[in-house]
């Protein structure tokens, strides 16, 4: 029997719903969250993710401030915005869309946010309170990526889970989360001798390393959850995950689509941090 697809679309827009709800409670006691939106430079597909990101506050009855520079922005010039905006308390969240111009250091900027609106959850002090266990705003991917393998009932206690990538923004904090839940973790990247012997020991494979058909049918157990994070394109040019979708479905037990799986959630998971954060 195929697997059971993960509708992202469909538990996006209840978690939308959920936080439209509390978002209009917090608004009521005179505390509308807030999220700044910065975006430096002409790149089409950022002017793209900024418009649905700024779209989607509104739809939830956040307060947004969308601030668009021109590509010759000095770093000094917007260190010194997002310092207002740390200092700004009708703002709980601050996003600097990826990526900058080259003469912008990525790594400086996203320090300079505050750790309570750092709500793509990138810098180094977020970074080290999901190692530490403690409470704060998780990366928007990987935050989504649980609340997929939630929605399908298994307890992950126990179980265990393979993820696929290494990276910062995905795999890391990703394989923490896992680990957060009570799942036995393996972190398999592009060293590993053979990912399909750990993959086939698996309740759970994450596939977060930009690459199709990393994970094919004969590299999973039966029965396994698959969350599948790649946004590729095939040889038709159609938009396609890391995971062999057709053969995997016929050995998971659960899968999420590309499109329409993990990509939904997470600007969904951006609002739900950034609501985290006006809550706190």
């Amino acid at each position: 029997m195929p697997a059971q697809l993960i509708d992202g679309v469909k538990l996006s827009q209840q978690l939308r719903a959920e936080i439209a709800q509390r978002a209009a409670a917090l608004t009521a006691q005179g505390k509308q969250p807030g999220l700044a939106v910065i975006l430096v430079g002409e790149d089409p597909a950022s002017q793209v993710y900024v418009r649905n990101k700024v779209k989607a506050c509104g739809d939830v009855g956040f307060h947004s401030v969308f601030e668009k520079y021109d590509a010759d922005l000095t770093e000094a010039a917007l260190l010194e915005r997002i310092e207002a905006l740390n200092n700004d308390p009708a703002i709980h969240g601050i996003l600097v869309q990826m990526p900058l111009p080259r003469h912008i250091n990525p790594q400086k900027v996203i320090e300079a946010i505050s750790v309570k609106k750092d709500v793509d959850g990138y810098s180094v002090m977020s970074a080290g309170e999901l190692m530490a266990n403690l409470p704060g705003l998780r990366p928007c991917t990987p935050y989504g990526c649980m609340k997929l393998i939630e929605s399908t009932g298994v307890d992950l206690r126990g179980k265990h889970a393979v993820v696929i990538g290494r990276s910062n923004t995905v795999g890391k904090p990703m394989a923490l989360l896992l680990l957060q839940a009570n799942a036995t973790v393996t972190i398999c990247h592009s060293a590993t001798a053979d990912i399909g012997y750990h993959t086939r020991q698996a309740d759970v494979v994450v596939a977060a390393v930009g690459r199709r058909n990393t994970l094919t049918g004969d590299m999973v157990k039966p029965g396994a959850i698959v969350i599948d994070v790649g946004i590729n394109r095939n040889d038709e040019g159609k938009l396609c995950g890391d995971v062999d979708f057709d053969s995997v479905r016929e050995v998971a037990s659960y899968i999420t689509p590309v499109p329409g799986g993990v990509g939904p959630m997470t600007i969904t998971m951006l609002l739900m941090n950034t609501l985290e954060a006006a809550e706190r």
